[in-house]
């Protein structure tokens, strides 16, 4: 494991190996134990779409592993201004130990892997978003103990949130169900993925159908960043996509809700069932951090 790319390029005992790390380091925080492991390293942070929850998680991360975060908005560097993409990643490769990126393109982010010679972090991008879906794993696992016999129902977009969870539960042995409209399926590289999984994917524009003996239901916004001039566009397309109590009837008893944040109440998920889930929810953004260190030791400590 050089980098973290995308969901596609873990197998499943790298995904294993993260998810332990992460209750460990999560473990050793709440009792006060100390794990300099990133001790002296540096992290550059580009941030060409803005977040709360990425930002915040990996610079307190980073500061918990004994390292020190740098954080690049686009106006502080050239990417986009005229500086190919790959002179950027061989300059800072001379400056730094590591580089998350946030960003709109995948291909920016293969690049910076391809030209650079220090590990990058997929921060999100348009197509996949692994650090949070490793979040959603960790979650998974605390809650229901294993990966065993569980199936993830998702509703909604088939977005990078999408596609990395159908990736990641597929390779953890999970059943997965999607459920999104006709329009708006994920693409056909994550879809031929799926197909070699036989029964255990399912793709459906019912979301009731999708919700049937599930153990864990996750949905995401209809409209993400760079969207919003589709918004009106996209609530009349996904208007009986969202997790309600009639959805929630569906699925197993004590099946769990995950929502990546943020949540646009009654819209994707009623008030009512995010609020009887918060408590999985919010441990879910908790996770963000403890993954996201687990993934910043086994690429930079070394």
């Amino acid at each position: 494991m050089k980098h973290l790319l995308k969901m596609l390029d873990l197998s499943t005992d790298e995904i294993i190996e993260i998810l332990n790390l992460a209750d460990q380091l999560k473990y050793e925080l709440k009792h006060g134990i100390p794990h300099p492991h990133l001790k002296g390293k540096t992290l550059g942070m580009i941030f060409q779409k803005a977040s709360t929850r990425t930002r915040v998680s990996f610079e307190t991360g980073m500061y918990q592993l004994g390292g020190y975060p740098l954080f690049l908005s686009s106006n502080d560097l050239q990417i986009g201004r005229g500086e190919p993409v790959q002179d950027t990643a061989r300059v800072l490769s001379r400056y730094l130990d590591g580089i998350m990126i946030r960003t709109f393109e995948q291909k920016e982010v293969e690049d910076l892997a391809k030209y650079g010679s220090i590990p990058i972090i997929n921060g999100l991008t348009d197509f996949c978003h692994p650090c949070q879906v490793l979040a959603d794993l960790m979650t998974i696992r605390e809650f229901k103990g294993s990966f065993d016999g569980l199936k993830m129902c998702f509703i909604g977009d088939g977005n990078n949130m999408a596609n990395s969870l159908i990736v990641g539960c597929l390779k953890v042995g999970m059943k997965v169900s999607i459920a999104c409209p006709d329009d708006y399926q994920p693409p056909k590289e994550i879809l031929d993925f799926a197909a070699q999984y036989g029964d255990k994917f399912d793709m459906t524009n019912s979301p009731v159908q999708a919700a049937k003996g599930a153990d864990v239901l996750i949905t995401d916004v209809w409209a993400s960043m760079g969207q919003e001039g589709e918004a009106e566009k996209r609530r009349k397309a996904f208007a009986g996509y969202q997790i309600n109590d009639e959805l929630m009837a569906q699925a197993n008893d004590g099946a769990m809700v995950l929502h990546c944040l943020p949540a646009h109440r009654e819209e994707e998920i009623t008030e009512k069932v995010f609020e009887a889930h918060a408590n999985e929810i919010f441990e879910e953004a908790e996770n963000r951090l403890h993954a996201q260190k687990a993934v910043m030791v086994k690429l930079m400590a070394k």
